[in-house]
């Protein structure tokens, strides 16, 4: 929970405080053993069922490279990148993650994390080897809240493409921007990232302090992952950057050309919450990728955080376009460190979905204005209503 107290307004209509005001009345232990230093978001792990029509999603339409392969897994990076990969396709029974990975400082980091999630108790798996190929030692987690987490060091080192304009596409993904995390308690997800060393960016919450979502950061930027509520454990979402917004409108494009249009779930658009220029897709296998460019740095150590008020309809875009029901509700299952997929919980706290669009939500666009919304905007914004 949070409160409004000790908050600004600001003109743009978003509130600004220091370090996330966010309580949680469950908290996960903070362990007294040091958390790992964690740089960035690295790779995600992902299972999918055909690996064949993921390779063409992901290698063909997308432009992803890929540093090696065999029958059984795909490994993948963007331009920018020069460590082995940023995203693993595993071919296997379930589409699922098994793994959200991030890279820490130093070898040293790896037995912290292992210090650290031990004392509270999770299940603790390390290899020196590594779990894929490309990366070396490394330690993977199931997580209080139920995600399989990696932490690794070292990794082989590959050719970074981004003088190689031969080799680029319109639509160029240069670099892993961050992933998105369902989860059905966003406080108790925010202490227990804070705890692990992430800073609170951006926040959804109401005038009674129901936190709906919260942005979190590791790098300079506007996260590295985000907590977003609903029923999970799951992944609702994994980012890649472009350069510029033409290149997202190339993608748009492109999808059209093969008759893939209808991979485009939401967008094109600009975000309210991160400000940033976006197109969400969905893969042969349902997973959700964003397409993304264009936040914001937030390196400063007195950063300020921005706090939506749910109601406000250009939090999740800022041209007030409306938020497909399916992007509130559907994400993808997460694994345990055996394989098996995690049990998903219910969210137990008002849903953002019900209070916005549902049949006793509401959304505004100018905050106070006792003005109807415009018949033309009422389809769009109230389940029900759409012709």
């Amino acid at each position: 929970m949070s409160h409004r107290d000790g908050m600004t307004k600001t003109s743009s209509g978003f509130f600004v405080s220091q370090e996330a005001p966010i309580r949680t009345d469950d908290p996960v232990q903070t362990p007294t053993s040091p958390a790992p230093d964690i740089l960035r978001c690295a790779y995600m792990d992902l299972v999918v069922t055909d690996l064949a029509a993921s390779r063409q999603f992901y290698v063909d339409i997308l432009g992803l490279h890929v540093t090696e392969e065999d029958d059984e897994v795909i490994y993948l990076r963007s331009t920018e990148e020069f460590i082995h990969h940023n995203l693993v396709l595993r071919k296997g029974p379930v589409a699922a993650v098994a793994a959200f990975s991030y890279r820490v400082r130093t070898p040293e980091d790896l037995d912290r994390a292992v210090a650290f999630y031990g004392e509270i108790g999770c299940r603790v798996e390390r290899r020196p080897e590594g779990f894929t190929k490309g990366i070396g030692d490394s330690v993977r987690v199931e997580d209080p809240l139920g995600f399989p987490y990696e932490f690794f060091h070292q990794s082989e080192h590959v050719e970074r493409l981004s003088w190689r304009y031969d080799l680029q596409i319109p639509g160029e993904l240069v670099r892993l921007d961050h992933f998105n995390q369902v989860t059905p308690d966003v406080p108790r997800a925010v202490r227990h990232y804070q705890d692990l060393g992430f800073r609170v960016t951006e926040d959804i919450q109401d005038e009674d302090g129901t936190v709906y979502a919260a942005w979190m950061r590791r790098k300079p930027t506007v996260h590295d992952t985000a907590a977003t509520g609903g029923d999970g454990p799951r992944m609702h979402h994994v980012a890649f950057a472009t350069h510029e917004k033409h290149n997202i409108l190339a993608i748009c494009d492109k999808l059209g050309a093969l008759r893939r249009s209808d991979a485009i779930e939401r967008g094109p658009g600009r975000h309210g919450v991160s400000n940033a220029f976006y197109l969400y897709l969905r893969d042969p296998d349902g997973h959700r990728v964003e397409i993304y460019t264009q936040d914001y740095y937030t390196g400063d150590p007195d950063n300020p955080v921005i706090t939506w008020d749910v109601h406000d309809n250009q939090r999740r875009d800022f041209w007030g376009n409306p938020v497909v029901p399916s992007w509130y509700t559907e994400a993808s299952l997460v694994l345990d460190l055996d394989g098996n997929p995690q049990p998903v919980r219910t969210r137990e706290d008002r849903s953002e979905m019900a209070v916005t669009i549902g049949a006793d939500g509401f959304s505004y666009t100018r905050e106070g204005d006792d003005e109807a919304m415009p018949s033309w905007k009422q389809g769009e914004y109230k389940l029900g209503n759409q012709l």
